[in-house]
């Protein structure tokens, strides 16, 4: 992992205008249609694992499938927290995570595809039922990251769907 150099751009911009690389617009997606999204992208990991060159790197410097595969699934995870605390809580500060570390520290190169595969189907579909069950009147509410950055669940979930949404693009040829 050590050759992989850490992303620390802020990435909060897509929110607001199209990724130049993986074209998401978030202006263009309604935040109730996230859930949707998160299914229809976890549907498509457990083939993108499944073949014998998920596990390796297409460079020294980027992450193999399998580690994307690792990462989506936390970022699911991340989310789902990120969001239930925002319903349940005024104006939460969401704990730090370093996404790097985490790759790291949880060996993302060593996990099996298959079981990462279930998992983020799982971490799909949990995070994905949240969104489901936020009330119309829930979506402006706010939260912050440790930074200062705020967002609202309807802005966190755009956020959100653009990470998975820019990952598919990182591992999938066809996304291009």
């Amino acid at each position: 992992m050590g050759d992989i150099e850490p992303d620390t751009k802020d990435w909060t911009w897509v929110t607001r205008e199209p990724c130049p690389d993986c074209g998401f617009d978030a202006l263009t997606v309604e935040p109730a249609e996230v859930s949707t999204r998160i299914r229809a992208d976890a549907q498509a990991w457990p083939g993108r694992l499944n073949v014998a060159s998920a596990t390796r790197r297409p460079a020294p410097d980027v992450w193999s499938v399998l580690e994307y595969g690792c990462h989506v699934r936390d970022v699911h995870r991340i989310f789902d927290h990120r969001v239930r605390l925002m319903l349940t809580q005024h104006d939460p500060s969401f704990p730090n995570w370093d996404q790097n570390e985490t790759a790291i520290a949880n060996d993302y190169a060593s996990q099996s595809p298959d079981v990462v595969a279930g998992e983020l189907l799982e971490a799909a579909s949990t995070v994905a039922n949240t969104y489901d069950t936020v009330p119309d009147d829930g979506w402006s509410r706010r939260g912050f990251r440790g930074n200062g950055s705020e967002f609202t669940v309807s802005s966190i979930a755009l956020y959100h769907l653009h990470d998975i949404v820019h990952h598919a693009w990182d591992v999938d040829p066809q996304q291009r």
